[in-house]
This record gives C-alpha cells, sequence and structure tokens, in this order.
C-alpha cells in the first residue's frame, strides 16, 4: 500500500505551508499528491504550481469538476500537466454536486452517471490524438450542420494512458468507476466497512469489463491526528465539525451522498440527527451529534503504532493508497503528521 497526501483547497491561508508539505511528501517517498477544487481554487493551476517544485511526488486532481469543463478541455489540461511533470499526473474527475453543479456553473445535475460515462470516453479518445468524434446524449462533436470539423490533440503527452480515476460514493457510480476507470477516489472510508461499502461494487463494474481489481486503484482520502492513545477522544472532536459539514450540509435534504453513506455504515438514525440539526442552522449541534466511533472508524487517530494497526485494516480492505489529510494548526504540526504517516507504514509492514 502507498500513501498519498491531500492538500485540499488552496486559498484558505496556508499555500506556502500547502507548498512545503507537498516538498516534504515527495522527501519521505509518497505516491501522489492530490489538489481539490470546488468554487475557490482551481486544482490544475495549483497542481501546476506543486509539480514545478516537486522531483518525484505524483500531482492528481481530487477532483477536476465535470460540469466546470468541457471534456475536450480537461483532455487537454491532462495532457499539458502531464508533459509539464515528466509523466506525474493523474487524472481525477468527479460530478460535484446539485448546488455547485446548478448554482456556479450553471449546469443542470441530471443523469450524473450517463454524463460521466461520456466524458471519460470523450477524453479517452482525445488522448490518443485520434480525430475527436462522438455522438452522444450530453456532446455531439463535431456539431452538426456548422463549420466544425474533427480535429485532435496537438499536444504529446508524456504518456498515452493517464491514470484516470473518479469520486464516487453511491452503489452505482462505484459499479460504473470500476467499469470505466484506473481508479477510486474514496471519501469516509471505514475499513470495517469497505467490502459492503465499495468494494464490492467496484468489483463488480471491473467484472463488467472484463477485468480484475488487480492493478485497480482505491484510494481512500483519511484524515490523520497523531497523539496520545488516551486523547483519541479529543483528537477525533477536531473532526467533528469536518464530519458534520459533509454528512448534514453536503448537498440537500433528499440528495446528500455522504449522509446516505453514513446509513449505510449503520448510521441512519444518526445521519439524520445530524442533517436535521445543520440545515436548521445548528451547526454546533450536528457536531456534537456525530457518534465517536463514525468518526474514528474514518480517520486515523492516535499513537503511530495505533495508526500502524488501522494501515493494515485498510490494506487487508482492499486499499492500495492511502491518502492522508494530516491536521495540525501550524506547519511543523503537519510535517510531523506527514513523517508519522511514513512510520507507520513502515511499522505496519506495508512501505
Amino acid at each position: 500500500m502507498q500513501l498519498g497526501i491531500n492538500l485540499g483547497y488552496w486559498g484558505a491561508g496556508m499555500d506556502a505551508d500547502n507548498l512545503a508539505v507537498a516538498q516534504e511528501a515527495d522527501r519521505l517517498g509518497y505516491a501522489v499528491c492530490w489538489a481539490a477544487e470546488a468554487y475557490g481554487s482551481d486544482a490544475a493551476t495549483v497542481l501546476t504550481w506543486v509539480a514545478a517544485q516537486t522531483e518525484r511526488i505524483g500531482v492528481g486532481s481530487a477532483i477536476f469538476q465535470i460540469p466546470a469543463r468541457q471534456p475536450a478541455m480537461t483532455a487537454m489540461t491532462a495532457a499539458t500537466l502531464d508533459s509539464l511533470s515528466g509523466g506525474r499526473f493523474r487524472l481525477g474527475l468527479g460530478v460535484s454536486g446539485p448546488q455547485v453543479s446548478e448554482g456556479w456553473y450553471g449546469v443542470k445535475f441530471d443523469k450524473p452517471l450517463a454524463r460521466t460515462r461520456e466524458y471519460v470516453e470523450i477524453i479517452r479518445k482525445a488522448m490518443t490524438r485520434e480525430r475527436l468524434t462522438h455522438d452522444g446524449e450530453h456532446w455531439t462533436l463535431p456539431l452538426p450542420g456548422g463549420p466544425g470539423k474533427p480535429i485532435k490533440l496537438t499536444v504529446h503527452p508524456q504518456r498515452e494512458h493517464i491514470p484516470l480515476y473518479i469520486a464516487a460514493i453511491g452503489p452505482k457510480n462505484l459499479e460504473q468507476t470500476g467499469e470505466i476507470a484506473d481508479g477510486a477516489l474514496l471519501i469516509f472510508p471505514s475499513a470495517d466497512h469497505l467490502e459492503d461499502t465499495a468494494v464490492t461494487y467496484l468489483r463488480a463494474g471491473r467484472e463488467k469489463a472484463g477485468k480484475t481489481l488487480d492493478g485497480f486503484d482505491i484510494c481512500p482520502t483519511v484524515p490523520l491526528a497523531v497523539g496520545d492513545d488516551k486523547d483519541v477522544t479529543a483528537l477525533a472532536d477536531t473532526f467533528r465539525p469536518y464530519t458534520a459539514l459533509y454528512v448534514g450540509g453536503m448537498g440537500s435534504r433528499k440528495q446528500n451522498f455522504y449522509n446516505q453513506l453514513a446509513g449505510r455504515m449503520g448510521y441512519e438514525r444518526e445521519a439524520a440527527e445530524i442533517q436535521d440539526k445543520y440545515l436548521s442552522g445548528d451547526k454546533q449541534g450536528a457536531a456534537a451529534a456525530v457518534p465517536h466511533d463514525l468518526i474514528d472508524s474514518t480517520t486515523l487517530l492516535g499513537s503511530v503504532d495505533r495508526i500502524a494497526d488501522r494501515m493494515k485494516a485498510y490494506a487487508a480492505a482492499g486499499v492500495t493508497t492511502l491518502t492522508l489529510a494530516p491536521a495540525g494548526f501550524t506547519l511543523d504540526e503537519r510535517l510531523a503528521s506527514l513523517r508519522a504517516g511514513t512510520e507507520a507504514l513502515e511499522r505496519a509492514g506495508l512501505a
């Protein structure tokens, strides 16, 4: 199992620190550095900045939002980043959510699975540098009856096949991800529930494509907080607002994928309470309603030995790249967490 690092969103006042974290992860031998985007910093610019100032670590989008870019533009960006980074780019895609898709980009959030499938098909074809044509429900290339003609990508990517990941939570999306992608980006992963909530659907998708999970990258993001084992409860409490935001506030009452995931892990009643409180404006109450066990099972908390044991459980559950999101109020604390992650991987015998 490899380790990754997730820098989250740029522009939150820690930009210089984020670069230092990426450089330390590069020095420690982490496999990949991911950057996110929502409606603030864009991931492509951040990854270019990081790639220019690191040497070996992969750089990945977690995620490029599908409603934000036409698929041919995403292919251009992927080819350019792969070339500039010397073949280190990983393309992570996701549909985002209804509020961002429709409120920020003005793109109707409908038929996300079909839209994702077409998007990937167009990118794959563009990356082969064939003349690009596509006749689908969501995109037609070139547009009929006009001056458009089939065009091929002029940039020569460092690699013809750039690893493509999809952020997936729901069963149907996970199955399709297994079928059409090279890896899955997961969030709130519990090693105890990973088979039932994710791996079984990914495996079914691979089988549909005539493949196995061999070579498929299962890549969850896991918050990390290092400390004394007797302080695990306090460490978990630092992630209460984060968990409450996703389970309670990411999406509408009827369409919150993270809330549904918590339900599939056995926290259906608690997830409903968190959402009720969060959507009513009681964010503090929502955070207080998050069960300790939900946080503890979806994070890495405590001593290096305790974290090593959890890493073993993730590896046994099928995780191939464990992406860490280290907590810390200072740069020194975040760097120490990175080093603890490497030490834990070694103690677990997974390095």
